[in-house]
């Protein structure tokens, strides 16, 4: 499977808006584009005037960037939620969480998406009791997501039992101790905090 192997602090410099792909490092002063927030490459500071297919273009990246997710998947979801009743942009974003790997991300299991992601293809996760390696495994309302039993005592867990819940959005919720979630309901537009013009994704793909 094709691999982005390449500094992600310039995924943000190009989308130009910080797409948190880093944890706790996106919020200290050292990342990338507080101090370079200008597009990477030697043109980075030109000012270009940008199409409207470039604003769809640039919204559609930022999206797959923001995920985690390659251009064929991408592509997949889109097609999915056009064929699902209600709107076909916020039935994109509603599945886009439901991955497995975003859900581990979203209950503070893991600090970014693509550690929860190594999480879930390492194998430390189950789902109504069964092993689930697949990251882009799709939740549904009243899943319960939890640490297979003989993983709670590794230390990196272990650590996670201590921690305080904090604010977790209204769809999810998890219980420390035990290290069980659960998918309370499916997310809705209001449940997504991400920066994106859904919109303007389904008008390119809609071309």
């Amino acid at each position: 499977m094709a691999k982005y192997t390449e500094s992600k602090c310039r995924l943000c410099r190009r989308e130009g808006a910080k797409l948190f792909l880093k944890g706790e490092r996106c919020y200290k002063g050292v990342c990338a584009f507080e101090r370079r927030p200008v597009a990477p490459g030697q043109h980075g500071m030109a000012r270009k005037k940008i199409s409207e297919y470039g604003l769809q273009l640039r919204e559609k990246q930022k999206c797959k960037r923001i995920y985690g997710v390659l251009e064929g998947q991408f592509r997949k979801y889109y097609e999915q939620a056009d064929r699902m009743k209600g709107i076909t942009g916020e039935n994109m974003l509603s599945l886009l969480e439901r991955r497995l790997d975003n859900v581990i991300y979203r209950m503070g299991i893991g600090s970014t998406r693509s550690q929860a992601r190594q999480l879930v293809t390492h194998g430390h996760f189950t789902v109504n009791g069964r092993k689930v390696n697949i990251a882009s495994y799709i939740v549904k309302a009243g899943d319960i997501v939890a640490v297979k039993e003989n993983k709670k005592d590794n230390k990196y867990f272990a650590e996670i039992k201590q921690m305080q819940v904090g604010t977790m959005t209204k769809w999810l919720e998890l219980n420390p101790e035990t290290l069980e979630g659960k998918i309370l309901a499916l997310p809705t537009r209001e449940d997504i905090d991400s920066n994106i013009k859904e919109h303007m994704i389904v008008e390119l793909y809609s071309k």
